[in-house]
């Protein structure tokens, strides 16, 4: 279930010239990434592998699943929302892929519960409100950021060997796709904010500040009692690693799922950049 990009067999993309962003080519280009690299795998036919006792009680112990479940829901909703009322007709597309790719994401999850008999806490529907772009946004910059300690984590579990092989192998489609996705909205966000008329320029640089602002705060606990999957995985993971070997890792496999991608996009930079400061003080 590999990804591959039809830009494998084009031009070699660092022979392009820039893209200015906001214009037309920066709008095909982060669009075409994510239709162009379009895994069609079915959470139906996944073969789960059989998982040893051990294995058994540590997958269904975690108590992520039940926040998965959730964000999955919530994101497919949100941007499944977005596509309809977004009139270019390529960026529609795109976002619809992407809702689509979410919604799947909520499958394989599924899939997993079923297979190894784990138990979700109760959800009742979720109906987002009639904020479209907001919810839209926020979560964009909640993925951007989970996504940065989520790629650490799943390598740090592929590492222990707190996730079997088979079941790294399984799941890494699903990582691969939040990597496409964080790299859309980012490009989609300063695509927009490009072509906002300017007495709108500000209110949505505004938006933005606030959604980083926000997500980063719900994630330190400060703003509202949500949890987060990268939060709760740390702790549930539970493998002995220094604060500093664990910073190193989320920058390391951000910097390799960020560099399958054309490298004239932009890239979420805030965690990395923002890690990367906190770490010259740690040793």
């Amino acid at each position: 279930m590999n990804v591959v990009s039809r830009s494998q067999t084009a031009e070699p993309l660092s022979s392009l010239a820039p893209l200015k962003i906001g214009s037309e080519e920066h709008k095909h280009a982060f669009c075409r990434m994510l239709l162009d690299t379009f895994n069609p795998y079915k959470p139906a036919v996944i073969d789960w592998p059989e998982l040893a006792p051990d294995a058994l009680a540590r997958i269904t112990g975690l108590p992520i699943w039940t926040i998965a479940v959730e964000t999955e829901d919530r994101a497919s909703a949100h941007i499944g929302l977005m596509a309809e009322q977004t009139k270019d007709p390529l960026v529609r597309e795109a976002l619809t892929l992407m809702a689509f790719e979410e919604s799947r994401h909520r499958k394989v999850l599924d899939a997993l519960v079923t297979r190894y008999g784990i138990k979700l806490d109760p959800l009742p529907k979720y109906v987002p409100s009639k904020r479209t772009e907001w919810n839209f946004m926020s979560t964009g910059y909640g993925e951007c950021l989970d996504s940065f300690f989520a790629f650490g984590l799943f390598e740090l579990a592929r590492q222990s060997g707190y996730f079997p092989p088979e079941l790294v192998e399984t799941f890494e489609p699903v990582i691969a796709e939040e990597a496409r996705h964080i790299i859309f909205f980012v490009n989609w966000a300063a695509y927009t904010q490009a072509n906002t008329p300017l007495l709108g320029k500000p209110w949505f640089a505004a938006k933005r500040l606030a959604h980083l602002a926000l997500n980063g705060l719900s994630r330190v606990g400060i703003a509202g009692d949500q949890d987060d999957f990268a939060t709760t995985g740390k702790e549930a993971v539970g493998v002995d690693i220094e604060l500093a070997q664990f910073m190193d890792l989320c920058l390391s496999e951000n910097e390799r799922r960020m560099s399958v991608v054309d490298g004239r996009l932009l890239r979420p930079m805030i965690m990395p950049r923002a890690v990367k400061a906190a770490r010259c003080f740690i040793r």
